[in-house]
């Protein structure tokens, strides 16, 4: 700012009554003013005193837990999970895997650099899923209360089980097929103390192929045909598993469908490689597959549950998302997804004692 008004180092401390060395440990941040002289200089360059001064107590490292090798300087999501401070790192598909999503901290040698308030980072909380329409609850919660955030963070549904088993999450989404693997999976995460399963929506998943049908695909059967390539999904995700259990119906090896071994990590991911041609075929959501206009076969309804452990229910932000999720405009707009059904958003599937 100094150099914008063509003013030497010299200059500027006659002006504002201090020596010109002090100016310069100043402006190489060797140095704190005193307020009279902060505010000398902010009048002088024409700005705030918050304009060229902030306090610096942020910049101190904290240490963390992770469930990823950090090294410095990788961008993370920071949230306090109980008493614990969690880091995120946002690599791949974590976050949203088409955009730049703001990180909120930094690593570092000693653990991380947040860039919020520990207020703000109590106010957090990490929901571990795979279902895309979570970036829409999220808006729902921040709408409803400013200052409560909840962040979604890409996981197949047995990992963000893991995830918050650990310790690593506030909730996990899970779906898995025949829905009632869903709260035996929910029992083993939360053995340890307890929680709440609750539905937040049930969607129609199937296997996407291309615009028009071209490979004539009707069935689980024809994606063991020598003509047909399809995209996977990864490994503990119930997209994967919805697909083992039908082939397995069917008396159809793994080894006899062209690209089982190619995964990919995302619905989207899935959609996209059918729209591209890479792949004939994939097992995603229905409402994936009309934004990207392709073709659908239905094979199962899936329910998706939140699980939450007893010790995070009185969270003030998981009590915003409990409310959110009766909230019937949400609701409209999540059943304004092709496929998503609603009828049943919010409600709570059962009660976990701890074992």
């Amino acid at each position: 700012m100094r150099g914008e008004r063509a003013l030497t180092q010299s200059e500027l401390a006659r002006r504002v009554g201090a020596s010109r060395q002090t100016v310069n440990a100043i402006e190489n941040g060797h140095f704190a003013p005193s307020t009279e002289l902060a505010l000398r200089l902010a009048s002088v360059l024409g700005c705030r005193v918050e304009d060229i001064f902030q306090l610096a107590d942020r910049e101190v490292s904290l240490a963390v837990e992770s469930p990823d090798a950090l090294v410095p300087g990788d961008r993370v999501i920071t949230g306090r999970v109980g008493q614990r401070l969690i880091a995120h790192r946002l690599a791949g598909t974590r976050a949203a895997p088409d955009a730049f999503v703001a990180a909120t901290g930094h690593a570092t040698e000693e653990g991380v650099r947040p860039f919020i308030s520990e207020q703000d980072m109590g106010g957090t909380v990490l929901l571990a899923g795979c279902d895309p329409s979570l970036s829409i609850l999220a808006e729902f919660v921040a709408r409803k209360a400013p200052g409560h955030r909840v962040v979604p963070l890409h996981s197949p549904s047995e990992a963000a089980l893991r995830e918050l088993a650990n310790g690593f999450v506030h909730a996990a989404g899970a779906h898995l097929p025949g829905n009632d693997q869903n709260i035996a999976q929910a029992r083993r995460a939360l053995s340890a103390g307890g929680g709440r399963v609750v539905n937040y929506a049930s969607w129609e998943q199937g296997i996407v192929v291309q615009g028009g049908n071209p490979k004539i695909i009707r069935s689980v059967q024809d994606l063991a045909r020598g003509d047909v390539t399809i995209v996977n999904r990864d490994a503990g995700s119930g997209s994967r598993r919805l697909l083992d259990e039908a082939l397995a119906a069917a008396g159809i090896p793994t080894a006899g469908v062209a690209g089982y071994t190619h995964e990919v990590e995302t619905h989207m991911a899935v959609a996209r490689a059918v729209q591209a041609g890479i792949a004939d075929a994939g097992i995603a959501l229905r409402a994936v597959a009309s934004i990207f206009d392709l073709d659908f076969i239905p094979l199962e309804e899936v329910r998706f549950d939140l699980v939450i452990p007893a010790e995070h229910l009185v969270h003030s932000t998981i009590r915003v998302m409990l409310d959110v999720l009766q909230d019937r405009h949400l609701r409209a707009d999540l059943a304004a997804l092709p496929g998503y059904e609603v009828s049943r958003t919010g409600a709570t599937l059962i009660e976990l004692k701890a074992a």
